[in-house]
């Protein structure tokens, strides 16, 4: 087992990678530094290699598949997870470890939003992004998470081992979050300074593609974390569809005593039926939540005691 692990994901950084390397070997000199290649072709795996770092490959494209792959191999006291493309400042990994082994954070989170993200990055429509994901989940999943989005985290080995990673591609970060203020954990922010990828450089983040699943994401996790507001909020909506398009029908009833507009009514009547078997729908699924959760800390435990016996036997 690992004391420290740095976890690199990268795809054709070759501009990058030999500097971000260095910075956390310098910083974090206990740590290993594990590179990750996902099918690049500049080169970035030798040049990873080069530079002291402990290189492995992920054939299935897309960041959600490399860090699936890291969780699963790697064993460590503490993890700290950065991109390839040195806009993060390695010089805040050894708080993000100290927040890890000394204060038993569960998650550490590199915040760029409250500092110098939006003045660093020069597309807008990342910025707008950053800060209308936060504002989601912070709302929906009542927490304090000040940068959804980062790519720049330490976890605990509790986290790692008992996260199921879904996503496949830059929807990974989301799951991270909204998984820890799910589940209850300790989750802390450390102030970084963020810095714009070096010229020549460039992202992979599709601003309005990857945007669009990040959203579709956090609805779909919002649905299986909170069945019950999710159904009940559906409910609602179609209680209120269906009582505005019946009351039209009821109102020419009483007038007239006939029922003109036949088909409205048995439309509004399957709606308000639909409305019905939402929010019972959410109560089944919230008991199920619940049941989920109760197993969740039973894994935990059983991870707890894992890497307990994993620390002593380095001992």
């Amino acid at each position: 087992m690992d004391k420290v692990a740095v976890l690199i994901p990268c795809y054709n950084e070759s501009k990058t990678v030999k500097k971000v390397v260095e910075d956390f070997r310098r910083e974090l000199p206990e740590a290993v530094i594990y590179v990750y290649d996902n099918n690049s072709t500049d080169g970035t795996a030798e040049l990873a290699e080069r530079a002291g770092a402990v290189v492995r490959r992920e054939r299935l494209q897309g960041k959600g598949n490399v860090i699936r792959r890291m969780f699963r191999e790697i064993d460590a006291e503490v993890y700290v997870m950065v991109d390839g493309d040195d806009t993060y400042p390695a010089e805040a990994s050894p708080e993000m470890v100290r927040r890890v082994l000394k204060e038993q954070a569960d998650m550490v989170v590199g915040d760029r939003l409250s500092s110098t993200y939006y003045t660093e990055n020069k597309r807008p429509f990342h910025n707008f992004g950053n800060s209308f994901v936060k504002n989601c989940i912070n709302r929906f999943f009542d927490t304090n998470i000040q940068d959804i989005m980062t790519g720049y985290r330490a976890f605990s080995y509790s986290f790692v081992k008992t996260f199921p990673v879904l996503s496949r591609g830059f929807e990974i970060e989301t799951e991270m979050s909204i998984h820890a203020a799910d589940k209850h954990m300790q989750v802390d922010n450390v102030i970084i300074d963020y810095r714009d990828r070096p010229e020549g450089s460039i992202s992979k983040l599709n601003t309005f593609s990857d945007g669009f699943k990040v959203l579709t994401r956090i609805l779909n996790l919002y649905k299986n974390y909170k069945p019950f507001s999710f159904f009940s909020l559906l409910s609602v909506v179609l209680v209120l569809l269906g009582v505005g398009f019946l009351i039209p029908v009821i109102a020419d009833y009483i007038e007239t005593g006939l029922v003109p507009k036949f088909p409205t009514l048995i439309v509004c009547c399957f709606v308000l039926v639909a409305a019905l078997q939402s929010f019972f729908a959410g109560l089944v699924l919230q008991s199920i939540e619940q049941k989920n959760k109760q197993d969740f800390e039973m894994q935990l435990l059983a991870v707890r005691d894992r890497f307990g016996k994993l620390y002593g036997s380095e001992e």
